[in-house]
This record gives C-alpha cells, structure tokens and sequence, in this order.
C-alpha cells in the first residue's frame, strides 16, 4: 500500500470521524439511546486512527520546518541541531505510517462479538479429560482477569474430575478478538497421577472458538428445520438431576447437527441456549464453507490452521508451554493454566497482523 493511498483512506475515515461527532452532537441524539451507542462504539473504533493520523499531520509539519531550517541556516551548529531534529521526525513518521497501517487493515466483523468456546477431550483417555478440564478452567480464569462473564452451557463429565465436553458463553468486549486464536488440538506432556513407573504420556484436547451469532444473521425455520426433543435431565452416571423434562436435545434436520443443553432447570432456557450453540456452529460450517471454495484466498498463518492442528504444546517436566504456530516457547506453565493467556495472545495477535498486512501490500507491489 503506497503512502499516498493510505493517507487518502485515513483521510476519509477522519472526515467519516467528524461527520459522527457532529450526529453525536445533535439535540435529538442525546434522547435516542440506540443511536447513542452506535454512534459510540463507531467513535471508538475509528478514534486509534484518527489520533495517529493528526499526530502524523503534525509531525510532518514539524519536520517541513526542520527541512527549511536545515537548507536556509547557515550556522553550522543551528543546521546541526536541524539535521538531529529531522532523523527523530522521520523515525517518528515512519512509525506513525506503520501504525496506521495496521489501523486500517480490514477487520474482523466477529472481533467485537461474544465468543462460545467448545473443548472436548481428545486422545489419551482419562488423562485427556484431566487435561480438558484444565483448559477448561483455564478459559474460565482468564475470562475472569479480563472482566468477561462466562456462563456453563455444556458440561459432561467423566466420573474422575475430567470432562468428555464443555461449552462456555464468554462475553464481554473484544472476548472473541482476544480468543479467536485458541482452536485447535491442544498437547499436554507429563507424568499422569497414575503412572507408577514415571513414564511421561502425551494427552490432547480439542478447543473449538465461535463467534456467538444473532437470531437475525442465521435464518432457522424451527417447524421445518428442527427436530426438539425434551427429556429429563441426567447427571454423572445417568442419575436424574430433577423431576421434569427440562434437558433438550435439538436436531437440525438440513445438516443433521445436534445441540443438546440440560444445565438449566427451564426448559426455554435450555432450549435458547441450545439455539445459541447451534447458530453459532452453523454460521462456522458456512464459513469452512467459503474458505474451501475460495482456495486462492491467503489465509493467516495463525487463524487459518485445520481444527487437528496441534497448534500448542504443555510440557509439565520442562515448565514449557510452545505455540507451534510462531514457534515461540513461554515458561510458567503454572501461570499460563491460571489464565495468563495475555502475552501468548499478543503473540499471536501481532503475528496475524503481519500476515495480513503483507497480503495487502504484495498486491500494490506487483
């Protein structure tokens, strides 16, 4: 992206900045609280660029007037000072254009939304399921430090400690921006509670990530589409939780996917629960869809992995947690299960980033 064609893109994103304000200025604004918000959220998002872009203006102006001072003093010590002046100006442009960049790379439209977060034990048995619970309350604490609420839709459990599946709603702003690169299989490496003979074993747990999807954007005709059953709610070992028929288990008949939710005692709760989940996993199935029709798209290196990736690595014995993807190492495995996900993340984040940007770049290069 040349620079000319960026300014002129962080030039119309600051007038579509100004025009906002002036609506959010407005007598008739301030007694609409929908438009309130959305002229909010918008300001919000466009303000990172809008700052960087008149700081740039600014800097720009300041580095004319070095450049002039430079070519028409004619103290040498005064030109001196213009000529240091004129390096940190244009180290402080050059990186203000490198921000900006990155600013207006497109954005995710699910960024903002709620995220549901699926984990499943995988290969190693019992040991897995140790593992999935791990994760599980992994996701749960760092939702917690971030101020996210986080709300149990599925929870099986396997009789020991362990859970076969769990499904979690998490909420709160940016939760699926920040988690959105946790799917995949997840490795463990250490020595089992149960292993006499020291031997380390080798567990996974499969981590699915949703963006959490309105009624409004996928279109279910519940009397043609849906299957609904209702049953009584069972709980380790098949024991009935209570004494009506609140569990329901939704088939939609199109895709033959199942959602089944007991964790509430209503069963309409449990039923627009089970519809969250299964908007959710078919908004997914679509996308997976158009990815594999569209197979010259460039597809990031860290959000674009095949769900049996091992994407991620946690080695007990060696306090090492890897991420395959960036091949980076972190220590403080102990820290990183308590939801110390943040600097991973970052990682992760900033790499994506990069990916994107030199996708966006090659083509004006060409």
């Amino acid at each position: 992206m040349s620079d000319e064609h960026l300014l002129a893109k962080v030039e119309a994103v600051a007038h579509q900045y100004d025009e906002l304000q002036a609506e959010a200025a407005l007598p008739e604004t301030s007694t609409d609280p929908a438009a309130i918000r959305r002229l909010g959220k918008e300001l919000s998002r466009l303000e990172p660029v809008v700052n960087a872009y008149r700081e740039l203006i600014d800097t720009s102006t300041e580095l004319t007037g070095a450049r002039e001072m430079r070519d028409s003093e004619t103290d040498e010590e005064l030109r001196a000072m213009a000529r240091e002046e004129i390096a940190r100006l244009e180290e402080k442009e050059a990186q203000l254009l490198a921000v900006l960049k990155v600013l207006l790379l497109p954005r995710d439209p699910s960024d903002d939304k709620d995220v549901i977060v699926e984990i499943r034990q995988g290969a190693g048995g019992d040991e897995a399921a140790l593992f999935a619970r791990e994760l599980l309350r992994m996701y749960l604490r760092y939702a917690e430090r971030h101020r996210f609420a986080a709300e149990m839709l599925v929870q099986n459990e396997n009789g020991i400690g362990g859970i076969k599946e769990a499904v979690v709603d998490i909420s709160g702003d940016g939760a699926y921006s920040r988690l959105k690169f946790e799917g995949g299989t997840h490795r463990v490496q250490r020595i089992p509670a149960t292993e006499s003979s020291g031997r380390i074993h080798t567990s996974t747990a499969t981590v699915v990530v949703l963006p959490k999807v309105e009624p409004t954007e996928i279109e279910i005709d519940e009397d043609r589409d849906l299957r609904i059953e209702v049953k009584r709610s069972s709980g380790p070992g098949g024991q009935s939780v209570n004494t009506t028929d609140s569990a329901v288990r939704i088939t939609h008949i199109p895709s033959g996917r199942v959602v089944e939710i007991q964790d509430e005692k209503s069963q309409h709760k449990n039923k627009a629960k089970a519809l969250a989940v299964l908007r959710a996993r078919l908004q997914d199935d679509e996308k997976q869809k158009q990815l594999a029709l569209n197979s010259t798209a460039r597809r990031s290196m860290v959000g674009g992995g095949d769900r049996s990736d091992k994407i991620r690595t946690y080695n007990y014995p060696q306090d090492r947690v890897s991420d395959h993807r960036v091949n980076q190492n972190w220590s403080n495995l102990p820290g990183i299960l308590d939801g110390d996900l943040d600097p991973m993340i970052d990682v992760l984040i900033t790499t994506d980033q990069a990916e994107r940007l030199q996708s966006v770049v090659e083509p004006d290069e060409e």
